[in-house]
C-alpha cells in the first residue's frame, strides 16, 4: 500500500473517531440538560409549543442511543395522548405519527404502548388518512406494533381488519404505483397480526374469519394476488389450533371455502385445499362433513386426474387421504369410493415424498377396518397389493412406509379375494425377509402380518 493511501486511511479514522465522539458528547449533553423530561412536559400539558415539541422529539428519536432515554422520560404516554386530544391537528399528528415510527420498534416503547389506547387511536388515524404518505406512515407504525402479542389482540379488537379490508376493496383494481404499496403493505399487516396460535384463537372469537373470507369473495376472480396471498395465508394460520377448528365448522367456514374453490386460479384453489385439509385435521365431524359432499368429492378425483399443476394435484389427494384419515363413517367410505377417489389414494401409496405415502396407506387401513367390503374390488382394479409388494421389497422405501403398509396388508387379509392375491404375489417370501430388517418395528409388523397371513392369532 502506497504512503498517501495510508495516511488517507488514517486521517478517516480520526474523523470517524471525532464523530463518534462529538455524538458521545452531544449524547450526554442531552442527557444531562433535562432536555427528554422538559419536552414530553411540553407535550403533556401546552398544546400551543406541542408541534414544535414533537418535531424536537422526532428528530432526537432517529438518534438510536437516545430512544430507550426519550421512552424512559415517559414520552409514549405523551405521544399517544396528542392523537386522542388533538385527532384533528393535522401538522401536530404528522410529527406525532413520524415520532411513534422512530420509536416503535423498541421493545420497551411497545411495552408502554400496549398500556395505552394507542391501537384505537392508529385504527381511526388509519381510517381518515386520505394521502398515501400519511397512510404509509399509519402501516409502518401498525406493522412495528403488531410484533407485540398483546398490541395485535388489541388492534383486533379496535377493528383494524375491518378498515385493512375497505382500503383493499377502495383500491381493488388500481395500477397506480402507490396504491399498489399501500395494497403491498395492508396485506402484509393481515399476515402479521394472524402469526401465532394464542392470537389466532383470539381473531377467530372476534369474527375476523369471515371478514377475510368477504375480503377474498371480492378478490378472488381477478383481484390483487398480494391480498390474495395473504388472506388465504391469513386463513390456514386461523385453521391450525384444534379449538378454531371446531368454531370454524360451527360457523360454516368449509361451506363458503368450498364455494370460493369455483376460482380458477391455481395458487387461490391450491391454499383453499390446504386450509380444508387443516380444517379436517383430527376433526372426525369435519370430515364426515366434506366426505358426504358430492361436489367437493368430484372436483377432488378431477385434480387427482390433473398433473398440470402438482401443487394442486398433491393437496387434493392429501385432502381425500385426510377426509378418509380422520373419519369414522361408512357413508364418507362410500362416497368417496363412488367418486373414484380409491385408486388415487393407491397411486399416492408410491408417491415420491414419504409423508403422502403414509397418509395414503394411514388412510386406506382406516377405510379398510371400516368397509372392506365395499372396497375390496377397488383395491383389486388398482392393484394395490401388487403396490404394497413393490413398496416392501424396494430397498430405498423408508422403514415407516414399510411398517404403514404391512399394517394395511393385515387389513386387506380380512377379504377372501385379497387373501388370494396376496398369496398369490408371494409376499409371504418378502415378510420373511424383513424379519431380519435393521429397523426392529419393521420386524416386529413383518412377524405379526406373517401371523396373520399363516392364520395364527398375533402375539
Amino acid at each position: 500500500m502506497s504512503l498517501q493511501k495510508q495516511l488517507q486511511g488514517m486521517q478517516e479514522i480520526k474523523v470517524q473517531k471525532s464523530d463518534l465522539c462529538v455524538e458521545q458528547r452531544s449524547f450526554s449533553l442531552l442527557r444531562e440538560s433535562g432536555i427528554f423530561l422538559t419536552l414530553a412536559k411540553i407535550l403533556k400539558g401546552n398544546p400551543r409549543c406541542a408541534v414544535k415539541a414533537a418535531q424536537v422529539l422526532s428528530e432526537i428519536a432517529k438518534n438510536g442511543d437516545l430512544q430507550e432515554e426519550l421512552v424512559k422520560a415517559g414520552v409514549i404516554a405523551s405521544l399517544v395522548r396528542i392523537l386522542t386530544d388533538y385527532a384533528e391537528s393535522e401538522p401536530l399528528v404528522h410529527v406525532d405519527l413520524l415520532a411513534l415510527c422512530n420509536l416503535a420498534d423498541l421493545d420497551t416503547a411497545k411495552e408502554a404502548l400496549s398500556k395505552t389506547k394507542v391501537a384505537e387511536q392508529l385504527v381511526k388515524q388509519l381510517r381518515r388518512a386520505e394521502s398515501h404518505e400519511r397512510l404509509e406512515i399509519v402501516f409502518e407504525v401498525l406493522q412495528a406494533l403488531a410484533e407485540n402479542d398483546a398490541l395485535k389482540v388489541q388492534l383486533v379488537e379496535a377493528g383494524v381488519q375491518e378498515v385493512l379490508s375497505e382500503i383493499l376493496l377502495r383500491l381493488q383494481g388500481s395500477s397506480q404505483a402507490e396504491d399498489t404499496c399501500i395494497v403491498k403493505a395492508a396485506s402484509d399487516l393481515i399476515v402479521s397480526l394472524l402469526l401465532g396460535d394464542g392470537n389466532c384463537v383470539r381473531m377467530v372469537q372476534l369474527g375476523v374469519i369471515h371478514q377475510l373470507l368477504d375480503l377474498l369473495e371480492k378478490h378472488v376472480e381477478g383481484g390483487d394476488i398480494s391480498v390474495q396471498h395473504a388472506a388465504l395465508s391469513a386463513l390456514r394460520n386461523l385453521a391450525i389450533p384444534v379449538v378454531n377448528k371446531v368454531q370454524m365448522l360451527e360457523e360454516g367456514v368449509a361451506e363458503r371455502i368450498q364455494a370460493l374453490l369455483r376460482s380458477e386460479v391455481p395458487p387461490v384453489q391450491f391454499k383453499l385445499l390446504g386450509t380444508l385439509r387443516m380444517l379436517a385435521d383430527g376433526q372426525a365431524d369435519a370430515a364426515e362433513i366434506l366426505g358426504q359432499d358430492p361436489m367437493l368429492l368430484n372436483r377432488l378425483v378431477q385434480w387427482c386426474n390433473v398433473n398440470d399443476h402438482t401443487g394442486i394435484h398433491g393437496e387434493a389427494n392429501r385432502l381425500l387421504a385426510s377426509i378418509l384419515r380422520h373419519n369414522r363413517s361408512q357413508e364418507v367410505v362410500k362416497a368417496i369410493q363412488e367418486a373414484q377417489g380409491v385408486k388415487h389414494l393407491v397411486s399416492m401409496t408410491t408417491s415420491k415424498h414419504a409423508a403422502m405415502q403414509n397418509e395414503a396407506l394411514n388412510a386406506l387401513a382406516i377405510a379398510s377396518a371400516i368397509d372392506l367390503e365395499t372396497l375390496a374390488e377397488s383395491f383389486k382394479e388398482s392393484q394395490l397389493v401388487q403396490s404394497l409388494h413393490k413398496l416392501l421389497q424396494d430397498d430405498n422405501t423408508s422403514p415407516e412406509v414399510k411398517y404403514n403398509s404391512m399394517g394395511l396388508l393385515c387389513s386387506l387379509l380380512n377379504s377372501g379375494d385379497l387373501r388370494q392375491e396376496i398369496e398369490e404375489d408371494k409376499i409371504k417370501e418378502t415378510l420373511e425377509q424383513l424379519c431380519s430388517h435393521s429397523n426392529a418395528n419393521v420386524v416386529k409388523e413383518a412377524v405379526t402380518t406373517l401371523q396373520v397371513l399363516r392364520g395364527e392369532t398375533p402375539h
